[in-house]
């Protein structure tokens, strides 16, 4: 799992290569090297108050389009839109106009090159679907509530798309938009955690090579660590403040063997 990166390089040069930013409408010249680490005030993700939405950390963004390409990725799961949304769009293209031939004829792939996102806010839905020109995402506003998974409080979205990704990103709901208590117990706390439980309750459905990525919230991370029951590769990257699962298996038949000869080729 660490080396998932191996292949990546230096992150200006990435840039130059797949220039995404420009859709964000990132200045270079501005933001400066690609692979600054931003430091945020220590209450900024966890004020209630805050409706600005954060600035695109170029690091995070190409890491995930990296990885969409390397990967050869054709179905994602996104929990929480915004500028990802539309890296994803931009990763599912390439992958589209490179790959969209082979997979047609050789896998079982009934989403191919769609990235399904999902909130609970319908208002920044609308203002990122307005912010770009989507290609190959569907939008899902969906409820979150506070729940629990085997007796532990956690939250979940409702619904979540009829799909089966081999990529999932977990970067939302946020502390707030959880409706709801278990026993007076829920996220509504500034010193409370994300506590996200949807990967648990579909996991039993996830092909071998599915890859999930969580940005930050490392004790949601953990929480799905602990609950996990199948055979998952677990690498926690410090330095990018991201967690990364795949589901490490043999293949559950020839269409899922062809998936992973073409995610590995």
């Amino acid at each position: 799992m660490n080396k998932l990166f191996n292949t990546l390089g230096n992150y200006d040069e990435y840039l130059k290569d797949n220039p995404f930013h420009l859709e964000l409408g990132i200045n270079l010249s501005d933001y400066g090297k690609a692979d600054t680490k931003k430091i945020h005030p220590i209450y900024r993700s966890v004020d209630k108050e805050n409706k600005v939405p954060s600035a695109p950390e170029l690091d995070d963004l190409i890491r995930l389009h990296f990885l969409v390409r390397s990967r050869k990725v054709t179905t994602i799961m996104e929990m929480g839109v915004g500028k990802s949304t539309i890296v994803f769009d931009n990763a599912l293209q390439q992958n589209k106009t490179d790959f969209s031939e082979f997979v047609t004829a050789n896998l079982r792939r009934s989403n191919p090159f769609e990235c399904h996102s999902i909130d609970n806010n319908a208002e920044w839905i609308d203002i990122t679907k307005k912010s770009y020109n989507f290609s190959n995402v569907t939008f899902h506003h969906s409820e979150c509530i506070n729940s629990t998974f085997n007796s532990r409080v956690c939250t979940f979205y409702d619904p979540l798309p009829n799909i089966c990704p081999d990529f999932i990103y977990l970067d939302a709901p946020d502390l707030y938009s959880p409706s709801g208590d278990v026993r007076g117990i829920s996220t509504n706390h500034p010193d409370r955690l994300p506590m996200s439980a949807d990967i648990l309750s579909i996991e039993h459905f996830l092909l071998p090579g599915t890859l999930i990525v969580l940005d930050g919230r490392t004790a949601n991370a953990r929480f799905l660590k602990s609950n996990l029951q199948r055979n998952w590769s677990y690498f926690h990257s410090i330095e990018f403040d991201q967690h990364y699962f795949e589901l490490n298996e043999e293949p559950l038949g020839i269409y899922n063997k062809r998936q992973l000869d073409f995610i590995n080729s």
